[in-house]
């Protein structure tokens, strides 16, 4: 879905550490949009005055890798399908250009609002949290959450990869955020969905333009999370609750197909599909 994203090659850049101080926003309010490729060129087309877009080396687009672990029950998942307060997410995130990579868990904080904490990690441990468990640990005691207090087994159940474009809001410090090429793997199946982009806006306590604008032509918020909602699409005997809509409006022209064997490379390290034995002493 490149065709519609030509619309922002006219627009004025901004670097990535303007952006973060700018809009930082590790503690904010999150609306996701599911659009089609049509609904998104128009989106772009009407973006308000002054709207910006995330250009590093002289790229505006950014391909990402991410990698989503849970318990062998699944109790991140199940937390999450039964909208409980003290759910909780955590993952492995990958920067492809860059090799730049983090090891993230996401709670949710006050009135709804997603409270993100991350630790800047080795891309070659990629593939497990045993490297940062003392700040995993720490996170959910912190925040709460998980229900109890003995030490999670955690290990790693999806993947996702997917291209990101930035944009940011001058009127309200915000982000917008602009994911195609969407695909997920669970061991050996992946799942597509081509012509389809997530628009997430990430905001303080005001919604922004760009949500407005969404408004105004009709399209409201998704319920959709990227882990979850992937996750209940290739495992249909899950409870998908509050994703049920979504997956049938929006999952219809979903792709299944047989993974590609495993052994793929990320800028030279090995990483395994999700779900498979972390074999390699280099990600132990």
């Amino acid at each position: 879905m490149t065709a519609p994203l030509e619309a922002l090659d006219g627009m004025a850049p901004i670097g990535l550490d303007e952006l973060m101080a700018c809009a930082m926003l590790q503690t904010r309010i999150d609306r996701k949009y599911l659009l089609p490729a049509a609904v998104l060129h128009t989106l772009l087309d009407r973006l308000p005055p002054g709207t910006r877009v995330l250009e590093i080396g002289g790229a505006r687009r950014f391909a990402y890798r991410s990698l989503y672990f849970d318990t062998p029950d699944l109790r991140s998942y199940h937390l999450t399908a039964h909208r409980h307060r003290r759910r909780f997410k955590i993952r492995t995130r990958v920067y492809e250009e860059s090799a730049e990579c983090w090891l993230e868990v996401k709670t949710c904080g006050p009135r709804g609002s997603t409270v993100k904490q991350r630790l800047p990690y080795d891309p070659h441990q990629y593939a497990t949290v045993e490297p940062g468990r003392e700040f995993v640990d720490g996170v959910l005691a912190d925040r709460r959450v998980a229900g109890e207090p003995r030490r999670l087994r955690l290990a790693p159940v999806l993947g996702t990869r997917y291209h990101r474009t930035t944009l940011y809001l001058p009127d309200t410090d915000s982000r917008v955020t602009i994911d195609t090429g969407l695909l997920w793997r669970d061991g050996d199946h992946e799942l597509l969905l081509p012509g389809m982009a997530v628009v997430e806006t990430k905001t303080g306590s005001t919604a922004s333009q760009v949500d407005r604008l969404l408004w105004r032509h009709h399209c409201r918020p998704r319920r959709i999370s990227k882990y979850a909602t992937g996750l209940a699409a290739l495992r249909p005997q899950l409870p998908a609750g509050p994703w049920r809509r979504t997956l049938r409006r929006d999952f219809a022209g979903a792709v299944r197909r047989a993974a590609p064997p495993a052994g793929v490379r990320f800028a030279g390290i090995p990483v395994p599909a999700a779900g498979e034995p972390v074999a390699s002493a280099v990600l132990t």
